[in-house]
């Protein structure tokens, strides 16, 4: 007789003495620069930028 064994899903919990601080970098006067260097009107700006996708093109070529 064959048996199978099925895992089961396992939730991880971290509290915040165990996360890892991540750093966001983005392009700048053609440049990438981290967030953390910027100066509060600049860090402003970019917590304001909206972001977009452009739809696909279904004109034929």
């Amino acid at each position: 007789m064959s048996h199978t064994l099925q895992a089961m899903p396992r939730t991880v919990v971290l509290n915040d003495a165990d996360r890892q601080p991540c750093e966001i970098w983005t392009r700048v006067m053609g440049y990438h620069r981290p967030v953390s260097s910027f100066n509060t009107g600049k860090k402003g700006e970019f917590y304001e930028r909206k972001y977009f996708q452009e739809p696909q093109s279904t004109a034929a070529c």
